[in-house]
């Protein structure tokens, strides 16, 4: 008869134990990465699908549109672990930052240097799908998206920085869609999302000024001070202004501009919503800019569709 040998059952055990320490790991980078707050995925998605929309005329190409949407999902992830080793010495003194896994301790920071890379790579694999003249300008994505949490430390408009690395996916885009340089009319919508980004990421640091001050880093809401409102008012009125004269230009129909009277109408909304800068009021105006940016899009995509 063949003769059985005993399985090392102490081994097999090791395996399996191992899993749930593995779960919860992945749990953690996941929650590094924000998977589980998707507004700042949203906030960068809007822009790169206006551009899209109006760079195609309303029909996107299929593996574009899909490239930029995991793209646009990685990479935004990919800036939250990068944020987040930056900030290592500073999100354990700031309450809404306290419990982000880095600052707790759960992870370690080459871990955090390493789903950033992780990320980044697989946004720029997806990238080498598209043309030779995207891949470039993939290489200013990356250093944007790599060097902005650490401008806090040296001026007061990290806000401004944060929007060129938002905004970087319209050109991205519009160059992947037509095979050439972008046009005015896309740097005129890059220009309106690094308004927009300033304008929502002022709202956002309104939230943690008095902590940002305690702690000595730097942002728009501390430089613009006792006039955050009436500089994110003006700035709101630049990018209604910029965004009319997109429509103007790419010749979209009366559903876009409904779209952006609509819009205005969020932003004073804001405005209402900011008018005592209570932090959690402030932060309730940061999320609401996910509906402004939704409501252009519709303006854009019922302008094509009823073209």
């Amino acid at each position: 008869m063949p003769k059985f040998h005993a399985m090392n059952t102490s081994n097999l055990g090791d395996t399996f134990n191992g899993w749930p320490a593995l779960r919860e790991r992945l749990w953690q980078y996941a929650l590094l990465a924000r998977m589980h707050k998707p507004i700042g995925t949203l906030l960068l998605l809007w822009p790169m699908l206006w551009a899209l929309w109006i760079a195609s005329g309303g029909h996107p190409r299929i593996d574009v549109l899909i490239v930029f949407i995991l793209g646009t999902w990685l990479m935004r992830s990919a800036g939250c672990a990068i944020n987040d080793f930056a900030d290592r010495n500073v999100d354990p003194h700031v309450a809404r930052t306290v419990d982000r896994p880095l600052a707790a301790g759960r992870i370690r920071p080459r871990e955090a240097i390493g789903v950033f890379v992780v990320l980044s790579l697989a946004a720029f694999a997806l990238v080498l799908t598209q043309n030779r003249l995207t891949i470039l300008f993939a290489f200013v994505g990356i250093a944007l998206a790599a060097s902005y949490p650490f401008m806090k430390r040296f001026h007061h408009l990290p806000q401004v920085h944060l929007g060129a690395a938002f905004g970087w996916a319209v050109p991205m885009a519009w160059t992947a869609q037509t095979g050439h340089f972008p046009p005015p009319l896309a740097w005129l919508i890059f220009v309106s999302a690094v308004l927009w980004a300033t304008i929502y990421d002022t709202q956002y640091a309104m939230v943690d000024r008095e902590d940002d001050i305690k702690i000595g880093v730097k942002s728009t809401a501390i430089l613009f001070g006792d006039a955050d409102r009436l500089i994110i008012g003006i700035l709101q009125v630049l990018m209604i202004l910029a965004l009319y004269l997109v429509g103007r230009d790419a010749h979209l129909g009366w559903p876009y501009f409904l779209a952006l009277f609509i819009g205005a109408g969020l932003f004073a909304y804001q405005q209402l919503l900011t008018l005592y800068q209570v932090p959690e009021f402030c932060f309730r105006a940061f999320l609401n800019n996910n509906w402004f940016g939704a409501v252009i899009f519709a303006g854009i995509f019922t302008s094509y569709l009823l073209h």
